[in-house]
């Protein structure tokens, strides 16, 4: 039987669900994404995910790591991009994001800063 974790060649997300706001929207995505091969790892119930990525525990609980099929890893604004477009009725959402990057790049950056320090100062991790 094929787990998650056993599907080659599809996209890999690691996210961290002790993050409210972080878990509401991926819990949103997923079920839109329902059809599509995705692997889900959350980091926060399986923090030794993140040697996968040769990434730090803290960077992923801060910014949305995607590995894609081709085995790319994006990280913030990029990451959510290649999400979107493999989404039915968010694909315009992943084009306008990759256009206008020197936008959404320092907005998504300020925002995932913020959110990792309130969550912080709130104990949820």
């Amino acid at each position: 039987m094929e787990t998650d974790k056993d599907i080659a060649g599809s996209t890999t997300v690691y996210y961290n669900s002790a993050c409210p706001v972080c878990d509401a929207g991926i819990r949103d995505q997923r079920g839109r994404m329902q059809t599509c091969k995705i692997n889900w790892v959350d980091v926060h119930t399986d923090p030794d995910a993140v040697k996968e990525i040769n990434s730090e525990l803290e960077t992923v609980r801060e910014r949305l790591h995607v590995r894609n099929a081709n085995g790319e890893l994006l990280t913030g604004e990029q990451a959510l991009a290649a999400l979107w477009s493999q989404t039915s009725g968010r694909r315009w959402l992943a084009w306008l994001t990759l256009r206008l990057s020197f936008l959404t790049r320092p907005l998504y950056n300020f925002i995932a800063r913020h959110l990792y320090r309130w969550n912080r100062r709130r104990g949820h991790w």
